[in-house]
């Protein structure tokens, strides 16, 4: 059996089948090293809901402490009972006597003799006055009424007089206000390096303030392992060197001096976004 021979037709279309997948892998090629393919790591996104807080409006006109609700004690001793009123009878006019009525004579041809008739007069049907019903006041059964000022305060102090509510406590709406308020004072001073993946690097630099907003120590910062990469690894020294400036150059902060306890001793990232 012999071989079987391709014919000119058959050879022209293999040889231009090959030809066209190895100019389609060509240009595959070509476009892979003009145009490398990107990133496609999404981006972090910071968003924050309370940018324009008012922190003095959280807790307006803050007491240190407040007066306790105070009722009077109640005596031990009850009190005398009350006598009830007395009720005068009601005089009323006995009724008038009625007019007697007389039967005339019958005349003498039926009987001679005639009935003779009652002219006393009837005695009057009176009934003995009773005095009115009446309720019988309530007694006292002792002890002293609640006063006005029951409610008077509202805290539970018995060394003030001031009766206003003392300060807000701290909730999610002052934590948000603070952090707003300690963004807008950060971001003028911060000026993040620049460089490859430099804008993937985060640090997070430590500090403590007195009262009056003024450093108290040294700041101190570390740079997140995972936002560090073989690029930007360099910049890494720079970037928490800028966070620590920024820190220093927003001195002294204005913060409100009734949530020091809470600002005191601050922990704060700094990243590309702030």
């Amino acid at each position: 059996m012999g071989e079987t021979a391709f014919r000119f037709e058959e050879r022209i279309g293999l040889i231009a089948a090959i030809v066209l997948h190895v100019a389609l892998v060509v240009v595959l090629a070509m476009q892979f090293a003009l145009f490398p393919p990107k990133d496609i790591t999404p981006d972090r996104m910071t968003v924050s809901l309370a940018t324009e807080v008012s922190l003095e409006a959280t807790a307006p006109e803050p007491v240190a402490e407040s007066r306790a609700a105070i009722a009077p004690t109640l005596s031990e001793e009850p009190a005398p009972p009350e006598e009830p009123a007395q009720v005068e009878p009601v005089e009323t006019a006995p009724r008038p006597a009625p007019v007697p009525q007389t039967r005339p004579a019958p005349t003498p041809q039926t009987r001679p003799q005639t009935r003779p008739t009652n002219t006393s007069p009837p005695r009057p049907r009176t009934r003995p006055d009773r005095p009115r019903e009446t309720t019988p006041a309530p007694r006292n059964t002792g002890g002293s009424r609640i006063g006005d000022n029951f409610l008077g305060g509202s805290g539970n102090s018995t060394n003030t007089d001031e009766t206003r509510p003392p300060a807000a406590t701290f909730g999610r709406r002052e934590r948000a206000a603070l952090a707003s308020a300690i963004t807008r004072q950060l971001r003028p001073n911060w000026n993040p390096p620049t460089g490859v993946d430099a804008d993937k690097l985060v640090s997070t630099v430590s500090w403590r303030l007195n009262q009056d907003g003024t450093l108290r120590g040294t700041p101190t910062c570390r740079t997140q392992n995972n936002s560090i990469t073989a690029s930007n690894r360099p910049q890494v020294g720079l970037h928490c060197e800028r966070a620590i400036r920024a820190v220093r150059s927003a001195v002294p902060f204005n913060l409100p001096e009734q949530f020091y306890s809470r600002w005191d001793d601050l922990e704060w990232q700094f990243d590309i976004r702030l």
